[in-house]
């Protein structure tokens, strides 16, 4: 699974955890699925994140230590954009994301 929390270095860069491995927050945001991997970001990450899209992106460098791309010689990054009037009128449309393990898929 993804998981981005907020804070500045390895805390701002989205890391790659063994499903069983890490644990979801109540306050953890449920983004979507990367590749059959779900993702998910910190409430306060969100907040400031929620008017923009976001693409995760894998590119050569050092990944973080807890991150499972760390061995490999690459580290993931998030590349943004600011939605447009469309896309943001869609999201307010469906109301506010799952939260917690409680309302996310099952990461087992």
């Amino acid at each position: 699974m993804f998981h981005q929390s907020v804070g500045c270095c390895d805390g701002s860069a989205p890391m790659c955890y063994p499903r069983p491995e890490f644990r979801v927050g109540s306050r953890d945001v449920y983004l979507g699925d990367v590749d059959d991997t779900p993702f998910y970001m910190s409430g306060p990450q969100f907040q400031y994140w929620s008017h923009t899209h976001l693409t995760v992106d894998v590119v050569p460098g050092r990944g973080s230590g807890f991150s499972l791309e760390a061995p490999r010689g690459v580290r993931f990054l998030i590349r943004s954009r600011l939605f447009d009037e469309a896309e943001q009128a869609l999201l307010e449309a469906e109301g506010p994301p799952r939260t917690g393990d409680r309302d996310a898929p099952s990461l087992t």
